[in-house]
């Protein structure tokens, strides 16, 4: 990010516009603060509709250089900020622990993961791959030829704000497209921190471009970003609410959205699964990063012959689990990322005891600090039975047999990730294919990422797949172009 000046630990940062950092419109600035501590982080630059028109412009006017360089020179840009992006992991690790208040692991996984999308991104320098396509014409060879879209505005969360920050540039941008990159309000450092890894490595003067808002004007602000006639694709990772606002603004100006939204994963445990092996991936699926992971293990459907010995597993492991402040090591639960998001998981977990549920584990909050929560008997009058919690808190769902396991696990309107655990690999892999979910893992936990693998959901949990080849198809034009040798002849 254009980080301008630094006293006392609060940064200025600027936004990214044509290759360097400039001022918001009216030199406009909001204070960013620690959540646990209450300490400023930074002044950030609140961009105006007008910025965010100018950093589209700024992407449109670079697309011809950008796309004209050869792949192997684009290829290079991105390989070489994989490698800042490794020799900055300290400073990364330590600004992203203090916006979104997460864990030291959570941190360091993100800057791995980034990491790795960027060297993946490298790799598919020359994934654009068109066909030759038979004509019935003589003389005639068609081709399907795949070009750059255009300008692609990344919208990133604060969750996982290296890993979806990355992602929303990386594959558009080896692939011939420009980008402009709007940062979270939670994590404008950290998304900040890609824009400048990828200026450093070689990207053109607005080929990357970065803009910041106050959340007061992210509604004016993003949909001027989409509204603008150069930007030809949006790639959003958020919620489900705003995802439905940014699809129907891509409908109203006819630019194409590529969106990851909400999930409430099911985990369904068969009666012949390694419950041991469950219960890890339960753990692990529910409370990482204190669930605030867009594939959080949510619900766990279990056959009813083995719910009493998997839950106390469960509930072993989820006691366990050690709370406390993110910049501790040892920490492995840190705190919500604000007041609302706990008073949310903690209204489920109130509104599921007070109709029957039994809380086997956590039920409690200190802060912005959740206990891990396991809750057993839930049912559908309960919120938490189809709310989101995104905190650290995971329903137990009794089954009665492989098709009410499977009916249950569909009782939702969202489908991102699933998983299902058994040790008949043939049942299993049926199961897994009756799910209705862009992701389903078998034997493995809802919680599983790689650059390589096509990601994405159904239903309210978007549409469109990110990641390596699957990217290709959605950061590019097919183009239908032809070639007649000799002559042709027509009818009139």
């Amino acid at each position: 990010m254009s980080i301008t000046e630094s006293h006392a630990d609060v940064r200025t940062a600027n936004l990214f516009i044509a290759g360097r950092p400039v001022p918001a419109e009216g030199g406009r600035y909001i204070e960013t603060f620690e959540a646990v501590t209450g300490d400023p982080i930074a002044r950030v630059a609140a961009a105006s509709v007008a910025d965010a028109q100018r950093a589209v412009d700024a992407a449109a006017a670079a697309m011809p250089a950008w796309s004209g360089m050869a792949p192997a020179e684009r290829r290079a840009v991105l390989q070489r900020a994989a490698e800042l992006l490794g020799e900055r992991a300290g400073d990364v690790v330590a600004t992203m622990g203090r916006e979104m208040g997460a864990t030291q692991p959570w941190c360091g996984f993100n800057v791995h993961v980034a990491t790795g999308m960027l060297e993946e991104a490298a790799a598919q320098a020359y994934g654009a791959v068109g066909e030759v396509i038979p004509s019935d014409v003589p003389g005639m060879t068609a081709l399907g030829l795949r070009q750059p879209a255009g300008v692609v505005v990344g919208i990133a969360p604060w969750n996982a704000p290296l890993i979806l920050g990355v992602r929303s540039v990386a594959m558009p941008l080896v692939l011939g497209n420009t980008v402009v990159l709007k940062a979270s309000e939670q994590a404008p450092l950290t998304q900040g921190a890609i824009v400048q890894v990828l200026h450093d490595a070689g990207a053109p003067p607005g080929a990357v471009n970065l803009v910041t808002n106050a959340p007061e004007d992210a509604p004016a602000v993003v949909e001027a970003l989409i509204a603008h006639p150069k930007t030809a694709r949006v790639s959003f990772t958020g919620s489900t609410k705003v995802g439905r606002i940014i699809g129907e603004l891509g409908g109203r100006y006819l630019t194409r959205t590529v969106l990851e939204l909400g999930g409430k994963a099911p985990q369904v445990v068969l009666a012949d699964a390694d419950l041991e092996q469950a219960a890890a991936a339960a753990s692990f699926g529910a409370f990482m990063n204190q669930g605030e992971i867009c594939m959080s293990t949510e619900r766990i459907i279990v056959d009813a012959a083995v719910i009493d010995e998997f839950s106390a597993l469960l509930t072993s492991r989820a006691s366990a689990l050690v709370v406390g402040p993110p910049n501790e090591p040892t920490s492995q639960i840190g705190p919500l990322v604000h007041g609302g998001a706990r008073d949310h998981v903690v209204a489920l977990i109130e509104d599921a005891r007070a109709k029957g549920a039994e809380v086997l584990a956590g039920g409690g909050a200190d802060g912005l600090y959740v206990q891990p929560t396991v809750l057993r008997g839930v049912t559908p009058e309960m919120r938490i039975y189809g709310e989101e919690s995104f905190g650290p808190v995971v329903a137990l769902v009794e089954a009665a047999g492989v098709d009410d396991a499977v009916e249950k696990a569909n009782d939702t309107e969202y489908g991102l990730a699933a998983s299902v655990f058994g040790t008949d690999l043939g049942v299993t892999l049926d199961v897994a294919k009756r799910i209705r979910s862009g992701i389903c893992h078998i034997n493995s936990a809802t919680v599983h990422d790689e650059p390589q693998m096509p990601f994405g959901g159904v239903g309210a949990s978007g549409w469109g797949r990110f990641g390596s080849r699957a990217a290709v198809e959605e950061f590019t034009e097919l183009r239908w172009v032809t070639v007649q040798s000799g002559p042709r002849q027509y009818p009139i």
